[in-house]
């Protein structure tokens, strides 16, 4: 499949050994990185109260991401809703777009994003059972971003601001339906959003959940067509002994998060001892691995491969390494392998001709 798009996921992952600030450093230096090598979008994630990942605050760190990039999208992978007001949301992430115009994804999701005590704890109101109103979330954000509220609507006159331009036309940031599950691609399909499936997440539903979402979609106002890409994690070295045992890392993590366990990424060393000591602990796996891992060559075809079988243009990279220097090295490969600089040069060239003619 030729001219694959590439995007990152980034979590703001913790290293064994450094502070949960560093790796909000590292996720901003690898936000400048993607952006010059030529990836498509940015998106950060949202997860509270672990050891583990550090941003709790995905809109903060857009803000900041905006102002150090130049033209890669940037967004939420996700804004967990039920957290929130539709009205508060709107407003965030209209904010973001009036600074980044025609950069900014809303990626939102019906996932805590942490356990049951940390969705208490985040909770606005405790003193009723907790409703399960997503549904009835997405609809309010989507009025409030397309100022599209019936009139006699109790928010009708309610504006999120800053509203956007008088062009007659929906301008603001573009919302994703994200998720794991039939759930989510039949919840993509009836808002008519596009789709993005958190493969390395939860990986025994792609494949449904991607054709199911493609074959229901329906043409309507947001869009004329289906759009949906698939997360998946990877990690590149020069050889495949390299990125396996960089792996190491991530396999520890998978192992710990099944057990409960929320600490920071282990070194590859550490990580291989760790394993070594707990024994197998196989992981639910689906018709592709979680990670891909491997040579440039060898992760290229078999994203490929992935992207091509399920009919979609784009894939969500996400890398996480104890070494912030081998991370961003992974994304180096990557990109050089799927030309994206090149492709990114010819796409300014044309532009330039364009503007000069």
């Amino acid at each position: 499949m030729n001219g694959l798009k590439l995007s990152v996921l980034d979590q703001s992952p913790v290293a064994e050994g450094t502070a949960p600030a560093r790796a909000l450093q590292n996720s901003i230096a690898l936000a400048r990185r993607v952006d010059e090598l030529g990836y498509t979008r940015f998106w950060m994630s949202e997860h509270h109260a672990m050891d583990l990942l550090a941003c709790t605050a995905p809109e903060i760190m857009l803000a900041r991401i905006g102002a150090e990039t130049h033209r890669i999208r940037i967004g939420s992978g996700g804004i967990m809703l039920p957290h929130y007001t539709a009205l508060k949301v709107a407003e965030v992430f209209r904010t973001l777009y009036g600074l980044y115009p025609e950069r900014v994804d809303l990626g939102i999701g019906r996932a805590p994003g942490g356990g049951p005590m940390e969705s208490l704890a985040l909770r606005r109101s405790r003193k009723t059972a907790m409703e399960d109103d997503f549904p009835e979330q997405v609809t309010e954000l989507l009025a409030f971003l397309e100022d599209d509220f019936p009139t006699a609507h109790p928010f009708g006159k309610v504006k999120a601001m800053p509203g956007p331009a008088p062009e007659g036309r929906y301008v603001g940031p573009a919302v994703w339906m994200l998720g794991s599950s039939m759930w989510s691609s039949a919840a993509a399909v009836e808002f008519g959003l596009p789709y993005s499936f958190a493969h390395f997440f939860s990986p025994v539903k792609t494949r449904d959940a991607i054709e199911a979402y493609m074959r229901n979609f329906r043409p309507g106002p947001r869009r004329e067509r289906p759009e949906a890409t698939v997360a998946v994690g990877v990690i590149c070295a020069e050889t495949q002994e390299e990125a396996e045992f960089l792996a190491s890392s991530v396999k520890l993590l998978q192992q710990r998060i099944r057990l409960g366990e929320r600490k920071p990424v282990a070194t590859p060393e550490d990580a291989l001892r760790e394993l070594k000591m707990r024994g197998e602990l196989p992981l639910e796996e689906g018709e592709w691995p979680r990670y891909f891992v491997g040579t440039p060559a060898v992760v290229r075809e078999r994203l490929e491969q992935m992207a091509g079988e399920l009919g979609i243009d784009e894939v969500i990279v996400n890398t996480i390494v104890w070494d912030q220097e081998k991370r961003l090295r992974s994304y180096d490969l990557l990109a050089k392998e799927f030309g994206l600089g090149e492709a990114l040069v010819d796409s300014e060239e044309k532009n330039f001709d364009k503007i000069s003619s």
